[in-house]
């Protein structure tokens, strides 16, 4: 399956492409010999690898190989009592096949319709889609899929350095949400963690004009706040309210997480833990998104993998 322009192509994943990723013991049983055994999988995991997102947002590259870090490192994890894994399948993963030259924008729109054909083609009712990999542009078309499944806009949180609630310049990693929000595919908006440092003016005026709320990494700074107190507030005051909820966890929030907007400041990946955790006991999930991972060499590989391979446990442990 390729996208309108063929720049981008769909690879599925079949049986025997899971199994060259795991690495077999006597005894034991990873979730890559138990995953994709069952048609009606509750969570599937789809693989985005694409850095042109980011790119096209004055970021750097290496957001193409976060999906693959992840794979190898989730499909060897243990299968036992807290996670079988047989709700679990890897649709596949979405690589980039044409060279792309100055027209980024255009290439994000034309992976934004293809992401969405891809959800609406394969997702099945009742099945939880979890996007990984790639830049954070790719919210966008999974708040628009889950807008459409749901015949509502959605609600969505997100732990993020950044607001990505750009101007409407054209697609890229920096506005997902306010192109969302201008398609009504979008209701209400919660970021936790901005750096006041790395938000401009303009997009706190327009988170708050649109209604949307938000806390800074710095309110976090001194002990009379806490992170989880405010996962647990937002998650029961989202409880209440009717829309789906899709929750986003861009990795460049994570202290010296190798992303493609890379920082020395940040939380830890415990409280990412928890955040995923909590949002995953909600009771009408839409989906989860984790972007921006953006390692380069085997040591960036192992870290984003293994944080990636446990955020997604957490959310199918908590949810499930």
């Amino acid at each position: 399956m390729r996208s309108n322009f063929q720049t981008f192509e769909l690879l599925k994943f079949t049986k025997t492409d899971i199994k060259k990723c795991i690495s077999p013991r006597e005894g034991e049983t990873k979730l890559g010999q138990v995953i994709n055994n069952s048609e009606n999988a509750k969570y599937v995991i789809l693989g985005i690898e694409e850095s042109i997102g980011p790119k096209a947002n004055n970021g750097r590259d290496g957001a193409e190989n976060g999906f693959k870090s992840f794979l190898n490192a989730f499909l060897n994890m243990q299968s036992n009592e807290s996670l079988e894994g047989g709700e679990i399948s890897v649709l596949g993963r979405v690589v980039q096949r044409i060279e792309i030259g100055e027209e980024l924008s255009k290439a994000v729109e034309e992976l934004d319709e293809f992401v969405f054909d891809i959800l609406n083609e394969f997702l099945a009712a009742g099945q939880i889609p979890i996007v990984i990999g790639g830049g954070h542009n790719n919210a966008f078309p999974l708040i628009k899929f889950s807008a459409h499944r749901f015949s509502s806009a959605v609600n969505v949180v997100n732990l993020d350095a950044h607001a990505d609630y750009r101007l409407l310049e054209g697609r890229h990693s920096g506005n997902p949400f306010s192109y969302a929000f201008n398609q009504k595919a979008l209701n209400k908006y919660h970021v936790f963690g901005l750096h006041q440092r790395y938000n401009s003016q303009r997009i706190l005026d327009d988170l708050r004009h649109d209604g949307h709320t938000f806390t800074f990494n710095e309110d976090y700074l001194l002990i009379n706040r806490n992170y989880l107190q405010d996962f647990k507030d937002v998650q029961t005051k989202m409880q209440h309210q009717k829309e789906y909820l899709g929750i986003e966890l861009d990795l460049d929030v994570i202290e010296r997480m190798p992303t493609s907007a890379f920082s020395p400041v940040g939380i830890s990946i415990q409280t990412c833990r928890q955040y995923i955790r909590v949002f995953a006991e909600s009771d009408h999930v839409a989906y989860l998104h984790l972007p921006e991972g953006a390692p380069k060499n085997e040591e960036e590989e192992r870290i984003v993998g293994k944080t990636l391979a446990y955020f997604v446990s957490d959310f199918i442990i908590a949810h499930g």
